[in-house]
């Protein structure tokens, strides 16, 4: 499973063993026991990586050959490309743009992906 953790200031992605269902369901039980508004939807997630990001036309193919339909890298501009995914979207309330996104992947794309991701925060924080 991939966790998108959405904050005012950008994003963290972190890969997980355990199940979507398991995950929302001890968020859900979390929330009930103490009272905390919880909000969870299907939806899609978006985010970018930067186009000279290694192995990205790698993570393009071995998601085409696992389930093309699971994850769609689209151009954005010169120097991106947007990642989509289709997942479950877990917020405070309906209009947060902070919440947590979740999602089940091919194990190879999930850690693949999560790889790519891990390269271009590299490659950001030497940028930057």
């Amino acid at each position: 499973m991939l966790k998108l953790t959405y904050l005012e200031n950008g994003f963290n992605l972190e890969l997980l063993t355990q199940s979507v269902e398991d995950w929302v369901s001890v968020r859900v039980v979390l929330a009930l026991r103490s009272a905390t508004p919880i909000y969870v939807e299907p939806m899609t997630a978006s985010f970018l990586l930067p186009l000279d990001v290694p192995y990205l036309t790698d993570l393009q193919a071995l998601a085409q050959r696992a389930n093309p339909d699971a994850i769609a890298i689209s151009p954005c501009d010169e120097d991106c490309v947007e990642l989509t995914l289709d997942g479950t979207w877990v917020a405070q309330n309906p209009d947060s743009e902070e919440g947590v996104f979740v999602t089940t992947l091919n194990h190879r794309v999930e850690f693949f992906l999560f790889k790519v991701w891990q390269e271009a925060q590299a490659f950001v924080s030497v940028d930057g």
